[in-house]
């Protein structure tokens, strides 16, 4: 079943480059494990799932040690709320963290990455909704906030994530995506040559809305339902 769900997928995603002019290899398939158990996840690995992402640690803990031999193989992130208390065990399980809202988290995560001798790959979440719920850097501050996660020397920026509000108005929904495409542009302008920055991944896009992230300049997309129900 996952792997004729993966395969539905990937041939939608397809499609909707087609029409957009855009290639489908371009697209980092990250596959959200939420609600999918150790076996489902190993399934889709075995299916030619490479990325994965979790919400919180503490599931990550149960269920990664599970995948075993399969575990290298599939790059982690993490891609909920990270609270700074969390840090050093995330920085054990996951290869990217996608959800650095705060100059204190990326802080403790350059802390921390200094202690292991090893760059921790993030992203930054940036609220281009401007929801009160919503976490993430307010759109209006996401380049100054770079200005100072570039000069921590343990982070590695690699990109913006943003996630748009759930609601059926599409056009609600483009334009928060097309704001994070305008950020990550700029972004890429300003930093150009920045060796802590680059502005590699537009990560945007769930089961309801993935479509209209990729026309709107995604290269990678969060999904879960699609895949494991």
């Amino acid at each position: 079943m996952i792997k004729e769900k993966l395969e539905f997928l990937r041939a939608a995603i397809a499609q909707i480059c087609a029409r957009c002019g855009r290639n489908p290899d371009e697209i980092i398939l990250v596959g959200v494990t939420k609600f999918a158990d150790a076996d489902k996840i190993a399934e889709a690995v075995r299916c030619g799932l490479t990325d994965i992402g979790e919400n919180k640690v503490q599931v990550a803990q149960g269920k990664f040690p599970a995948l075993g031999e399969l575990l290298p193989a599939v790059r982690k992130h993490m891609i909920g709320h990270l609270q700074t208390n969390k840090v050093k065990p995330v920085l054990e399980l996951f290869d990217m963290i996608q959800s650095v809202d705060s100059l204190r988290l990326a802080e403790e995560i350059d802390k921390q990455a200094r202690k292991r001798g090893q760059k921790a790959d993030v992203l930054i979440q940036v609220d281009c909704a401007g929801e009160e719920q919503k976490f993430g850097v307010p759109a209006e501050e996401a380049l100054d906030f770079m200005d100072q996660a570039a000069g921590l020397e343990y982070v590695r920026v690699n990109g913006i994530m943003t996630i748009a509000p759930f609601v059926e108005d599409e056009s609600v929904i483009r334009s928060c995506f097309s704001a994070a495409r305008v950020i990550r542009d700029r972004a890429a302008k300003r930093f150009a040559g920045a060796p802590q920055v680059s502005m590699k991944y537009l990560s945007m896009g769930m089961t309801h809305d993935y479509a209209f992230a990729i026309q709107e300049g995604a290269n990678m997309l969060r999904v879960g339902t699609a895949i494991f129900g």
